[in-house]
């Protein structure tokens, strides 16, 4: 196994750099595993697809607007913070700038606003830094970041988003990621009910995705890969519902690849055929041979070449069916990435 097996030539227009209105008129890829055959639809028409019984896992993670301008209270002196990474309630791996003046003791202003007016200020500290620049920083109020900080949208992305809210999935409800995840992107609350209405569970787990998720495997051989870890949380109710549909032999569908990886986690750490809470990081790699325990089928993005994530639904589909696959989306000139279109492997 080679990285480069796991690399494509995409052609730059095809790059999605805003999002599609409404959400679920986005183009829909339909990988049957079985035969190999793609069909093209519309997201909307993805209930055509469910079945009462099935469930359809999803992570509600919410995108922290992790790209913040301050003060230095000592000097006035202004700084930028990138938050990269959620270590634990409060405190984020980050890039700052000046990096060199930014050591652990310093403090940071951050003015939050409500409209145009400036609401009482963020302190952050830097309480730790990391051999490669990084720092550690204490949020103590993250949730009122919201109003303070710009979206962190990825680097191919190069158009400003109008709307912060399309970086969001409708469902988003626990704040903790520094990038979306983008397979959710596609669902309306309309489309959510009439899911429900086909008598289809919809499950949350929350797993808080990281800038990592972005970056490309640069060892040729991608097993001496160190993946990117991400905190997750499998509730003991979701962990049940998931026990209970595979005894009684119902389909999981996950959506994005970061449900599947928390979900597999978990399950990797379970009896065989049942599912545990899990509340850690997760830190699964998922490559071609891997057997999955939870996933039989899933709602995905069109991922970067070379990227842990392609890697994962080429494990889960076969090389074969994916590179058929992602040669029909780019010969239909389907849109990639974040705000791209979409794939539904069964």
């Amino acid at each position: 196994m080679k990285t480069a097996d796991f690399d494509y030539n995409l052609p730059p227009e095809l790059i999605a750099q805003t999002p599609v209105e409404p959400r679920d008129s986005s183009r829909l890829l339909v990988l049957d595993r079985k035969d190999g055959s793609v069909t093209h639809r519309h997201f909307y028409e993805i209930t055509e697809y469910l079945h009462k019984g099935d469930l359809m896992v999803f992570n509600d993670s919410r995108v922290l607007p992790a790209r913040l301008k301050g003060k230095r209270i000592e000097t006035g002196g202004k700084v930028e913070i990138l938050l990269l990474r959620r270590l634990r309630e409060g405190e984020w791996q980050a890039m700052v700038k000046p990096a060199r003046r930014l050591l652990p003791g310093e403090r940071i202003e951050i003015t939050p606003y409500s409209g145009l007016q400036p609401e009482k200020p963020i302190i952050a500290e830097i309480v730790g830094a990391f051999d490669n620049g990084l720092r550690t920083v204490r949020i103590p109020d993250e949730a009122r970041l919201q109003d303070a900080g710009e979206m962190p949208l990825p680097p191919y992305i190069h158009t400003p988003l109008q709307n912060q809210e399309r970086y969001q999935t409708v469902y988003s409800k626990i704040i903790g990621s520094a990038a979306a995840p983008t397979a959710g992107l596609h669902f309306t609350p309309e489309l959510l009910e009439k899911i429900e209405a086909k008598g289809v569970r919809c499950l949350y787990t929350t797993l808080h995705v990281g800038l990592d998720t972005f970056r490309p495997v640069t060892e040729d051989d991608p097993r001496e890969h160190v993946i990117h870890k991400e905190y997750g949380i499998v509730t003991p109710e979701t962990a049940a519902e998931l026990s209970k549909a595979k005894k009684e032999g119902r389909r999981v569908i996950c959506v994005g690849t970061t449900s599947v990886r928390l979900t597999e986690q978990a399950a990797s750490i379970s009896p065989p055929n049942k599912v545990l809470p899990f509340n850690d990081w997760a830190d699964l790699f998922i490559l071609p041979g891997y057997q999955f325990k939870v996933a039989e089928a899933m709602v995905t993005n069109f991922h970067l070449p070379k990227s842990t994530l392609l890697m994962l639904v080429t494990a889960f589909a076969g090389k074969e069916k994916i590179d058929k696959a992602y040669r029909a989306a780019i010969e239909q000139k389907y849109r990639f990435y974040s705000f791209g279109d979409t794939m539904l492997i069964l």
